[in-house]
This record gives structure tokens, C-alpha cells and sequence, in this order.
């Protein structure tokens, strides 16, 4: 009988697990959102310097679009965006390692990390413009000091995530200082790393626009800041649609580098 039973087991085919997810809720969710927003300002007596139709707003798109204002913004943007996930990212995952490796190190700068997170960064962009001017440089600093404290924790997390059993394999095996940052600690840290990746590539954006908010002469904070100056609302819905297709190209990018560099978890399961 447990001869017979195992065999029906091996033969029956097993349920395939749902690799896909429900596409279509996204894009339905946004029309419907975009659907009642249209209602509200047809039929809700608002002026269009309050709140203008999606129809203007596209209409207000299209003309910067054609007179190239949006892309000469949007790029100016991108590349504060990018040059500070940068730095910020590497500079948190240098001292990160340091961090996790060294308790000294930790008692020592633990105390300033923990209180310059006591300070909004809204806070100190002026100074930041003030002491480095209104150019990209300073745009660059905001967006990698925003950036830097969610990878900094995610990437010490992620080496003292490092079970203390395989440190010990590899030392018994005589690995070197490198054999084990690269075969154990990088790939046992990598998905908790890219997890406050994730985190910084979003907050990056943030940080770009609240130092084009403070002092700067291009890009789509600044965009915004005209929009507002004119009561040209359909210049900032424009602008921050515009922001938030950024950042969300940003995050997708992060999660197909999450899905390359942790393919081999989904083999091992």
C-alpha cells in the first residue's frame, strides 16, 4: 500500500505556484483614481489654478514637452538624482562596513550618525546652498546625505546578518580577508543592502527637489517653484507626475538588479 500511495504521489502533477502577480490592479486603480479626479473637477465648481482637469494637465504636459522646458528640467534633475544615490550610496557602504566590523568604530560615530538624523534635512538645505552655492554640487550633497543613513543601516544589518557558523567555516578552510568578503559576506548582506537600496533611490528624488526648492535656477523643483509663482497649476501637477515616473523608474531598476544579483535564491528553493 505505501508502494501504491507513492507512486499515485510521483505521478500527480503538482500545482504550479502563481509566478505572476495581478497586473491589471495597477493600471485599473489608476484609471479609476483618474476617472474621479476628472468628475470632482467637472462637477465640483473648482477653479483651474486650484485644481485644473487631467485634460488641462496633459494639455500643459504636451507644451512642455514641445518647447522642451520638461526635458531640460527633468534631466537636470536626473542627474542630481543619480550622482547622489551614488555617493550617498557608497560612501554608506564603506562606512557601513566599517561599522559592522568595528565596535570602536560604532561607538565613535554612532552618536553623530544618530544626531544628524535628528535634523531634518529641510532644514539644513539652505545652509548647504549657502556654503557650497546654488550650482549641482549642493544638490548633489542633500540627495547623498538623505540617502546615506537607510543604506548605512541596512548595510551593517546585512554583514552582522552573516551567520557566525560559515565565518567560522571559512576561517577553518584559511580563506583571506577578500575570499571572504566576496564568496560570504557580500552575498549573505546583498538582499537586507538592497532593500535600504530600494529606500534611497526613492528619498533620493526627495532630496534633489528640496535643494531646487531652496536655491537653483533649473530642474523640476524649480519647475514647481514657477508653476506656483504663476498659479500655474497645471505646471506642477505636470512636474510632479514627472517626479514620481522618475522615482519609480528608479525603484524598478533596483528591483531588477534585486531579481539579477539574487537569482540564485530562487534556485536554491
Amino acid at each position: 500500500m505505501e508502494l501504491n500511495l507513492t507512486r499515485k504521489m510521483e505521478n500527480t502533477p503538482s500545482k504550479p505556484a502563481r509566478s505572476h502577480t495581478y497586473w491589471w490592479v495597477m493600471p485599473l486603480a489608476s484609471l479609476l483614481a483618474l476617472l474621479a479626479w476628472d468628475l470632482f473637477t467637472r462637477y465640483g465648481d473648482l477653479p483651474a489654478f486650484i485644481l485644473p482637469s487631467p485634460r488641462l494637465v496633459f494639455e500643459r504636459f504636451l507644451r512642455a514637452l514641445s518647447d522642451g522646458s520638461l526635458a531640460r528640467h527633468s534631466a537636470a534633475t536626473l542627474l542630481e538624482v543619480v550622482l547622489g544615490l551614488l555617493s550617498g550610496t557608497t560612501l554608506a557602504v564603506a562606512f557601513g562596513y566599517l561599522i559592522a566590523k568595528s565596535r570602536l568604530f560604532e561607538r565613535i560615530l554612532s552618536p553623530f550618525l544618530v544626531a544628524s538624523q535628528a535634523v531634518p534635512i529641510v532644514a539644513i538645505a539652505p545652509l548647504l546652498v549657502i556654503w557650497f552655492g546654488s550650482g549641482i554640487f549642493s544638490k548633489v550633497l542633500i540627495c547623498a546625505l538623505i540617502v546615506f543613513f537607510p543604506v548605512l543601516v541596512n548595510t551593517i544589518v546585512g554583514i552582522r546578518a552573516v551567520p557566525r557558523a560559515l565565518n567560522e567555516l571559512m576561517r577553518s578552510l584559511h580563506a583571506s580577508r577578500w575570499q571572504m568578503l566576496k564568496m560570504l559576506e557580500i552575498p549573505a548582506a546583498l538582499p537586507v543592502f538592497l532593500g535600504g537600496l530600494r529606500i534611497g533611490a526613492t528619498l533620493s528624488v526627495i532630496g534633489a527637489v528640496v535643494g531646487e526648492f531652496v536655491g537653483a535656477d533649473r530642474g523640476l523643483g524649480f519647475l514647481i517653484n514657477v508653476g506656483r509663482g504663476q498659479y500655474d497649476t497645471a505646471l506642477v501637477f505636470v512636474a510632479i507626475f514627472t517626479l514620481v515616473t522618475l522615482a519609480l523608474s528608479l525603484y524598478g531598476i533596483v528591483l531588477l538588479l534585486e531579481r539579477r544579483l539574487l537569482s540564485w535564491q530562487d534556485a536554491h528553493q
